[in-house]
């Protein structure tokens, strides 16, 4: 065993526990006496980590990098990455070129994204009456997530008086036109356009007067629309058109005349046109080259066999896009006047999902009914508001008009979000009698397939198509009992209740 030297022990304490010190006899000499208890003894000795690693110095480095060891790992390495990037490259190039193609997009304009909203008495609309109670109902519409809102006629003129006609005066009766302009830039806040009824002679039977007057109409139209314009109004809709006494001159002078005030990057602006048949309606978008045509073949004394031979027709004659329904009007009435309470939303179903813009009439969002003595019956709008009601009769009535009213905003945000529904192609699947269902579908976007029965009994449907998987989703239901969201169904199978609806989805598939 090695001697421990002197220097050795520079960095060695001893240190004794106090009660183990050496006893001492407390004496001058203060020499120990007796004999010494055991102790602990504590050993510090220097500490490695105070060694600090200054790394190796540039020239050393250099020197090391350049062995041939490192020389053949860096070459490894390089090699290493470039075929690893290259892998990647060429892996993504595969990816891309064998991915489907997406579909360009048509070209859509804004009426094209929602439904349009009709007010054609302004009075019957709100509480406070007049353009003023519109304007204050305007938050009400953005709820609505409606596209557009089409007011009037409001033009000044006396019943078959041409002479009294004024395009570009507000009827004194509902309004001014300061307060117009006032609607039309509150509108604009909200994101919804304005579209003004010019129809010219709204108040009479012969809407447009007689032939001889289209001519001098058609020149007070093109300054009136300019008039308009200039105030900020999106569109207009002239009703009342008959392809009989359409002159193609007439109307290309009245399109240009919207043309020539579009500035570039300005959204589009249009001109409605109303007609009954399909034929007619065919015929009339040839010769008059309107930007979208409001169509009323869907009239609900007709069966689905005949909806469907229109809607297939219109939809094979002309873009969609410049498609428009709707059922009901001031002389008819109101859509739950026309169909029933209890089809009302069967109805709103199917103007949702058909392709092309759904227009509706004030009040059919709460399944309004006319009443016997007036098409202009009075916007409920208290029936909206949850309140204790006791009466049994009108408890049920505000039930029923809020759940209208939810229906009809669910409807609503799905044609405004999905594409398949805002311009999809349209696939007939089944019509009969009573019955109608079709699919709307785009590229990749989820599909959607609705089904009506609007007969009185309850029918099945064999839905089979190359286009259509064995299941689908429920969406929506105007009968959530026998089919709530989310319930799977069998398409080779499909049972609907008496006047019932369903909305089905289901996902792309490659």
């Amino acid at each position: 065993m090695s001697k421990v030297t002197e220097a050795d022990m520079k960095d060695v304490e001893l240190e004794l526990d106090p009660e183990k010190q050496p006893m001492t006899d407390g004496g001058a000499g203060n020499s120990p006496i007796g004999t010494e208890k055991n102790g602990s003894v504590t050993v510090k000795i220097a500490d490695d980590s105070d060694v600090k690693f200054t790394g190796l110095s540039k020239e050393e480095l250099m020197k090391v990098a350049g062995t041939p060891g490192w020389v053949r790992t860096r070459w490894v390495l390089l090699i290493l990455f470039w075929i690893g990037w290259i892998g990647m490259l060429a892996g993504a190039i595969v990816i891309i070129v064998k991915a489907p193609r997406c579909k360009s997009l048509p070209e859509m304009n804004w009426w094209n994204y929602g439904p349009l909203y009709k007010i054609w008495d302004v009075d019957a609309f709100t509480e406070a009456g007049g353009l003023k109670g519109v304007v204050e109902k305007i938050d009400d519409l953005s709820q609505l997530k409606v596209k557009g809102v089409v007011m009037g006629p409001l033009h000044t003129v006396q019943k078959d008086q041409p002479n009294t006609l004024n395009f570009m005066a507000i009827n004194p009766e509902v309004g001014t036109n300061g307060e117009f302009e006032s609607l039309v830039d509150k509108a604009h806040k909200k994101g919804l356009s304005v579209v003004l009824d010019l129809t010219p002679n709204y108040k009479g039977s012969n809407l447009w007067f007689d032939k001889i007057q289209v001519s001098s109409i058609a020149e007070k139209l093109k300054v009136a629309m300019s008039h308009w314009m200039d105030l900020g109004v999106d569109g207009f809709q002239l009703g009342g058109i008959d392809e009989n006494f359409v002159d193609p001159s007439i109307w290309h002078s009245l399109k240009n005349t919207i043309k020539d005030n579009r500035t570039d990057g300005a959204k589009q602006r249009w001109a409605l046109v109303m007609q009954n048949t399909s034929a007619a309606v065919s015929t009339l978008h040839n010769i008059s080259t309107v930007d979208l045509l409001l169509s009323r073949v869907l009239q609900p004394n007709v069966t689905g066999g005949q909806w469907a031979q229109a809607i297939q027709q219109l939809y094979e004659s002309r873009n969609q896009t410049g498609l428009a329904w709707n059922i009901g009007s001031k002389t008819e009435g109101h859509l739950g006047t026309l169909v029933g309470p209890t089809l009302v939303k069967l109805y709103q179903m199917l103007l949702f999902t058909l392709p092309g813009t759904p227009v509706f009439s004030y009040g059919d969002e709460i399944c309004l009914k006319s009443d016997n003595a007036t098409h202009n019956p009075k916007m409920v709008w208290d029936s909206l508001e949850h309140t204790e009601e006791k009466n049994e009769t009108v408890k049920m009535m505000s039930e029923h008009r809020r759940s209208c009213h939810s229906f009809f905003k669910t409807l609503s945000d799905l044609r405004g979000k999905e594409r398949s529904l805002q311009h999809g192609d349209f696939l007939l699947l089944h019509n009969s009698t009573t019955s109608l269902a079709f699919l709307r579908q785009w590229d990749q976007s989820e599909r959607y397939l609705t089904a009506l029965n609007l007969g009185k009994k309850s029918v099945t449907l064999r839905l089979s198509h190359a286009h259509l998987p064995e299941h689908a989703t429920v969406l929506l239901s105007t009968d959530p009992k026998t089919h709530p969201p989310e319930k799977s169904v069998q398409l080779g199978d499909l049972k609907l209740e008496a006047e019932e609806a369903i909305l089905l989805h289901f996902p792309y598939t490659a």
